[in-house]
């Protein structure tokens, strides 16, 4: 049985509320040095980037010491370092926290917020944000919401009881109910549970709905509609990337703002915030895996285009 790597702790302290980047160095390598590993490791970061982080000492071992460019290649050593952070602009709506305790912060994200540090998105982002905000740099998703969807987002305190909160999610102990807007369709029967196996592949920005067995189930109920809008309640019983805008769409209901589905369309330019996509985890509830406590959370925000129909009806998503 392959013994598992104990992994040190970061000797580096969290920037914006990010974590350093931690690179382990091949057991098999054949490098000369660990700074030609790395050269070779993270060519992506440009050219001279990788060599000037080193001979600024900005990459440093289990000891916190600075890792010189020419130290000996060692297979299954561990260095540290804080990339270069993007230019990013600032998600100008708030983040509230509906619930914290010494276990877990419940967060209700706005639209446009990406949940954890993810390609360009890094210290605009739930996470990073709070850690620094509330002071809790040891805090940890226990899920995830996609960015463009806005509500309630799940976060442990401690390390250590991560993984019971993430087997909740894992094990569909979690009632999750959203709040979706798009377009009134008379003819369309509901409620009614949506079964249908959804493939997400990398490098495509958009899911699908293939053949096959279903990995994706989703109650949708029509909660009220006002003219061209319905108000819809999403119950999921599956967790599968996109599921509800796919579900949705496939029902000829695509939500309102969605930049995927039916199709997918130009990108939205960094700093437009005009259309946020109408979708909403609205509630969460669940058994506390450490404490037993019943919880029940909801989230205050509103999806507006309830609220300004006459800005959204009759208009493409």
């Amino acid at each position: 049985m392959r013994r598992r790597t104990r992994i040190p702790a970061p000797p580096l302290p969290q920037r914006d509320g990010v974590d350093p980047v931690r690179v382990r160095l091949p057991v098999d390598g054949s490098w000369a040095s660990v700074g030609e590993y790395l050269v070779e490791r993270l060519s992506g970061a440009g050219p001279g980037v990788v060599r000037a982080m080193l001979d600024a000492g900005r990459v440093v071992g289990t000891d916190g010491r600075a890792v010189a460019p020419d130290a000996p290649y060692e297979p299954g050593m561990f260095v540290w370092f804080h990339r270069e952070l993007p230019a990013e602009v600032p998600v100008p709506f708030p983040l509230e926290v509906v619930h914290r305790d010494a276990h877990i912060v419940v967060a209700d994200k706005p639209h446009f917020l990406a949940t954890t540090p993810r390609g360009t998105h890094v210290t605009q982002t739930v996470l990073a944000r709070l850690r620094t905000e509330l002071g809790i740099p040891s805090l940890s998703a226990a899920h995830r919401l996609d960015r463009l969807t806005a509500g309630l987002v799940l976060f442990t305190v401690r390390p250590e009881e991560r993984g019971a909160y993430q087997t909740l999610f894992a094990d569909r102990l979690v009632r999750k109910e959203y709040e979706a807007i798009a377009p009134y369709d008379a003819s369309l029967a509901l409620p009614r549970t949506v079964r249908s196996r959804i493939l997400k592949e990398r490098g495509i920005p958009a899911a699908r709905e293939i053949e096959g067995k279903p990995n994706a189930v989703t109650r949708v109920e029509l909660a009220e509609h006002r003219a061209a809008l319905g108000r819809y309640r999403l119950v999921p019983e599956t967790g599968q990337t996109h599921q509800l805008r796919v579900h949705l769409s496939a029902l000829g209901i695509p939500i309102l703002g969605d930049p995927l589905y039916p199709e997918v369309t130009a990108p939205v330019p960094p700093g437009d915030f005009r259309r946020p996509l109408q979708l909403l985890a609205r509630r969460l509830e669940f058994t506390d895996p450490v404490t037993g406590a019943e919880h029940t959370f909801v989230s205050g925000r509103t999806l507006a285009a309830w609220h300004s129909p006459e800005q959204w009806a009759g208009q493409e998503p």
